[in-house]
């Protein structure tokens, strides 16, 4: 597959900058596999929208991960943590080692310490990679790593949403499952999801469970190879718990349709699947790209955003529903002026025979 295949014509005004008032109120396109878009729908209506299923969720944290700090010669730098080298984000250390993009990185050496604004917190160059990538040690004096990444870190959002994070991103930029800490960007099908929502869901007969994917930089990295198959993808943690396994073993064994919530549940499901088509419990690193042709091993079903052109996760779309009627899919949401990317509508993709 090439890359002008994920390519489509988007508006710049349909780009979502900010939440709607109600993390729920979306819209919501519905896609059947191999044929297209077949309605469109509301965020409120997913539990009419497809018979009593296992629903995925993510529940990773999108942790401060933007930092400011300065050389000893009073030059700027802008460091986006990405991952702990060694423990997790919420363990409580003094000194920790973290890979980073960091903006400025012609200037680093390896050995320069940086001190970073707005917290007692030091950072120490311990090796620097292609792309802006480098290892760090951090520092901190009188608080944790942890503390200190919390007083002095800013919420990241995506490069698109060109403006500084502020108080409503706080709150609106986390799902309301975010419990373990450690994404550089949120699980953003999770944001439409509300106590409301999971009430319908419930009395509709479905059920829920969650896993851990902490979501890299990568997932906004545009494709620069022509030949999908030449992209390397960024490796990120995943978990799935026994509860999660065990639960989607008895989906199986009742006949519900498993439903990921986004594409962070789609790769991470995919990554641990099992020939019975059921997941294995435990943690390890996911680097699957999921572009076409590919037969899912465990998904019936995606809630998922309307993702960026050119992008893995409009490739994952594709792979799951099809080349073609994603395309026509997104060209009549485009037509319908749905609001796109992370702070965007929903699209339900289900197989015909899961309809309601």
């Amino acid at each position: 597959m090439h890359i002008e295949e994920l390519d489509y014509e988007l508006p710049e005004e349909l780009i979502a900058l900010r939440p709607l008032p109600e993390r729920d109120g979306g819209r919501m396109a519905v896609v059947e596999i191999g044929k297209g878009l077949v309605a469109h729908s509301r965020v409120l209506e997913l539990p009419r929208s497809i018979r009593p299923a296992l629903f995925v969720v993510n529940n990773s944290r999108v942790i401060p991960a933007r930092l400011f700090a300065q050389k000893s010669s009073g030059a700027e730098v802008e460091i986006l943590l990405v991952e702990a080298s060694e423990g997790h984000f919420d363990e409580e250390r003094l000194a920790q080692r973290w890979r980073a993009l960091v903006r400025g990185q012609k200037r680093l050496r390896i050995g320069t310490e940086l001190r970073v604004k707005g917290a007692p917190l030091r950072a120490k160059v311990l090796a620097l990679f292609a792309e802006g990538g480098a290892e760090l040690l951090l520092e901190s004096e009188g608080l944790t790593i942890r503390e200190a990444i919390a007083q002095a870190g800013r919420l990241p959002l995506p490069p698109y949403i060109r403006r500084e994070a502020d108080a409503e991103d706080l709150l609106r930029y986390q799902t309301i499952f975010a419990s373990r800490s450690g994404s550089v960007a949120a699980p953003t099908a999770g944001l439409h999801f509300t106590p409301r929502l999971l009430e319908a869901l419930e009395a509709h007969g479905h059920r829920l469970t969650q896993i851990t994917l902490h979501v890299g930089p990568g997932t906004f990295l545009p494709i620069r190879t022509s030949n999908l198959d030449e992209h390397a993808m960024h490796a990120e943690a995943f978990e799935v718990s026994e509860e999660a396994a065990q639960a989607i073993r008895e989906a199986r064994a009742e006949k519900r349709p498993i439903v990921a919530v986004g594409t962070t549940v789609f790769r991470t499901l995919e990554s641990a699947a099992l020939p019975d088509r059921t997941v294995r419990p435990g943690s390890g690193r996911t680097c699957l790209f999921v572009r076409p042709p590919y037969e899912a091993k465990v998904v019936d079903a995606l809630f998922t955003n309307l993702h960026l052109p050119r992008s893995t996760l409009i490739a994952l779309v594709m792979a799951f529903a099809g080349i073609e009627p994603i395309r026509q899919a997104y060209r009549e949401c485009v037509k319908e002026r749905y609001r796109f990317f992370s702070y965007g509508d929903a699209m339900l993709i289900r197989k015909s025979e899961d309809a309601r």
